[in-house]
């Protein structure tokens, strides 16, 4: 079965109050569902990712065709220039947020999804609602704590 995932990420200032939005579909079955949520404190790249994760943590099966969308280059290349191969070989050495590429790394190898770069803020209809979902949710009332953006930072200040 074809699943597509369209995530974006959000940040009000880098680092800020941030979110993601997902948009998950299986166009087969005539069925979607979004998911967002903000967090206090974190950047635009970790939203970026955390919107990938968290779509394919809500994966059942394997067994799927997977196609996800994102207007972050940092995350498609990842991919798509084969950056994330080369950060394993290094041992995660000089890797920005690898708390998230290693959780991503597991999920990558397990669905295998295909990754497709959009250009954001271009009228893709549902880049745009992704975008909103996480501008909702970076400035919702409720957010929640990016523990390891917040913990490595407070270690750099000293």
């Amino acid at each position: 079965m074809r699943i597509e995932i369209y995530t974006d990420g959000a940040c009000s200032g880098n680092p800020g109050k941030g979110g993601y939005g997902i948009l998950m579909r299986v166009p087969e079955k005539n069925y979607q569902k979004t998911f967002s949520k903000g967090f206090r404190k974190t950047t635009n790249n970790r939203m970026e990712l955390l919107a990938v994760i968290t779509a394919l943590e809500k994966l059942k099966s394997p067994d799927n065709d997977i196609h996800v969308y994102t207007d972050s280059k940092y995350v498609a290349d990842a991919i798509n220039q084969n950056w994330l191969a080369g950060w394993i070989r290094r041992g995660w050495k000089n890797v920005k947020n690898p708390d998230l590429w290693q959780k991503f790394a597991i999920l990558y190898n397990l669905h295998k999804p295909e990754m497709h770069w959009i250009k954001g803020h271009a009228g893709h209809f549902e880049n745009e609602l992704c975008d909103k979902l996480a501008v909702a949710a970076a400035a919702s009332p409720d957010l929640e704590t990016d523990a390891y953006f917040e913990n490595q930072e407070s270690n750099t200040l000293f």
